[in-house]
């Protein structure tokens, strides 16, 4: 009898141990992601489906897997558009993916100088930045380093900010993702490239 329950309980405490080393894969709570389980799902790539497009270093990984697992469905028409859409040759404009849910905007032309652009937040949208031929350089900072000088509105769903950002050259095979509490700073001028092609997909944050 007593052996037995011995067996039992290391046969319960085992079953705990493994449930807490299990990946929390479809847990929408922020609670079940820790930092560490956020990059091991990421870097796995079962979410790129073919996609051969990287997210850059930069990006969260708690929030991409977040609002990965909050509408799985969604994010993977966004990356079905990113995997099989010519870009290249895609004319600038705007392209529908799910209704107001996520689109895609095409623009080219000339970068900005760091002057003449301002640093960003959403709160509506997640944006997906995506440099398809060209080079830019792209500032990310955290919205709690940041102080507004242009408070939000919904009908732009924006708000600017002075901050101090680490910047990063954005170019082909690298994508940006920011959330609603990264503050950032995109087209700026990379010396040497004065133009870049691009794409920007407005992801709807999912609660």
């Amino acid at each position: 009898m007593r052996l037995f329950l011995l067996i039992a309980v290391f046969s319960a405490a085992s079953m705990g141990a493994a449930a807490q080393v299990a990946s929390p894969a479809g847990d929408t709570a922020a609670s079940a992601w820790t930092v560490k389980r956020a990059r091991a799902w990421v870097a796995k790539g079962e979410w790129k489906n073919g996609l051969t497009q990287k997210p850059h270093g930069s990006v969260n990984p708690v929030d991409f897997t977040l609002q990965y697992h909050r509408n799985p469905a969604l994010w993977n028409k966004v990356f079905t558009f990113l995997r099989t859409q010519d870009l290249e040759h895609l004319a600038p404009g705007k392209y529908p993916i799910d209704g107001d849910n996520a689109y895609a905007m095409i623009s080219q032309g000339h970068t900005k100088p760091m002057d003449s652009v301002k640093w960003e937040s959403h709160r509506q949208y997640i944006d997906l930045h995506y440099v398809i031929t060209g080079k830019e350089k792209i500032g990310v900072a955290s919205i709690g380093k940041a102080t507004v000088t242009e408070p939000f509105t919904d009908k732009s769903d924006n708000a600017h900010y002075n901050a101090t950002g680490i910047f990063y050259t954005a170019e082909p095979g690298v994508f940006f993702l920011f959330f609603p509490r990264d503050v950032h700073r995109p087209g700026i001028t990379v010396p040497g490239t004065m133009e870049d092609k691009k794409l920007v997909i407005k992801i709807k944050v999912s609660q």
